[in-house]
Order: structure tokens, then sequence, then C-alpha cells
């Protein structure tokens, strides 16, 4: 489950050498960044190049670690080619959530693989749902899916709440690709593993139903 495969050390190696240089260069971090505004000008590559970008050092630290722990659970079952399409697929569904969700808002902005990372992570809990998986702050592993439902119905009280400095809506985003494509890469997962398909996409039908009446 830990192994690092080539694909994923080059996605890391391309966040690391993109960030640094935002990190240094001020102005490539602004022209780069996810930004509503920079978005409606017609710069659409911000959609993903801002998935190259982080805040800190923290910040990337952490996604990356992420991608580490859950890229070979991907890999091992599709292949480094169909983990790469979930990757950037999750990342490109992060930003277009964020879009969605903030289109009226033209100074939002944001940054971070944690789109993608979250995909990954999606795609891995479908795939293994009953692998355990536990927090700092709960002491108890607990089954993939339930963490990973747990996780979304947050992401929408974040969303609503506008806590902290987190881009939950691209999270939400990057967990709805990675969702979708892993079963448009195994289907068979609607046959052998249907509550947890049903469980996992009960909070992205909450999502949109809030959306639909105005409570979000």
């Amino acid at each position: 489950m830990y192994n690092l495969h080539i694909a994923t050390i080059a996605i890391i190696a391309a966040n690391i050498l993109v960030s640094i240089r935002g990190f240094n260069d001020i102005g490539f971090f602004e022209r780069y960044k996810f930004s509503i505004g920079g978005i409606k000008a017609g710069q659409k590559e911000r959609t993903i190049t801002s998935g190259f970008l982080h805040v800190d050092f923290s910040h990337l630290l952490f996604n990356m670690f992420t991608l580490y722990f859950f890229a070979d659970v991907v890999i091992s079952s599709f292949g480094p080619t169909k983990f790469l399409i979930i990757y950037l697929i999750s990342l490109l569904a992060g930003s277009l959530l964020a879009l969605f969700f903030h289109k009226d808002e033209p100074y939002y902005s944001a940054v971070g693989a944690s789109g993608a990372v979250t995909g990954v992570l999606y795609s891995a809990i479908l795939l293994y749902p009953d692998m355990t998986l536990g927090f700092f702050f709960i002491p108890i592993p607990l089954p993939a899916y339930v963490l990973g439902i747990g996780y979304l119905l947050y992401s929408i009280y974040g969303m609503k709440k506008r806590l902290g400095n987190i881009g939950h809506t691209a999270h939400f985003g990057g967990a709805i690709g990675g969702y979708l494509i892993t079963l448009l890469f195994n289907p068979s997962l609607l046959a052998t593993d249907t509550l947890v398909v049903v469980l996992l996409a009960l909070p992205i039908i909450i999502l949109f139903v809030l959306e639909k009446l105005g409570k979000i």
C-alpha cells in the first residue's frame, strides 16, 4: 500500500517544483492560482495550474503525505495511466465545483492539490471500502466509507458556514470526480458494493438538493 510508483513520484515532483516557484515568485503565484475573476477573463488554465500551487510547505506536505498513502491503492487496481486520469479529473472537478458555487464572487481564490488528492482518496475508498482509517482526533479506526461520508457531510457544513481558510468546495468536487471516474473504470462496483456506492452518493445528492433550495 505504501510503494512509491513513478506516477506518484511525478505528481509529487510537479507539486513541489510548481509550489516552490510560487513561494518565491508572487507574480507567478497570482497568475496561476484559482481565481474567479481570472477564469472569467479567459484564463481557463487556472482550473488546473492552481492544483499544483500551495500556500506554504505545511499545506504542500499535508497534501503530498495523503497522496503517498492512497495513490498506490488506486494504481494497484487501475494502473498508472488511469490513476493519473483520476487525479487530473478530480483536480478539474474540484475547480469546476468551486467555479459553480463561487461564480458571483470575483475575488474568490484558492490553491492546492486537495481536490485531486481527495479524488484519489475517494477512489481508494470505493475500491476498498472496508479498509480502516483513523485521524488524530478519532482514536478508533473506522471503515473508510464511514469516514468518507462523514468528511463529505463536514465539507457541506464547511461550505455553508465558510469555515476557515479551506477550499471545502474543491475538496467536495474532487471527491465527486474520483467517485464518478472510479465507477466509470470499474462499473462492477455497482453490483458488488451497491450499498457503499449508494451511501457515498448520498452527501453528493444532499449538496445539490441544498443548493437547489438555496440553503448553501
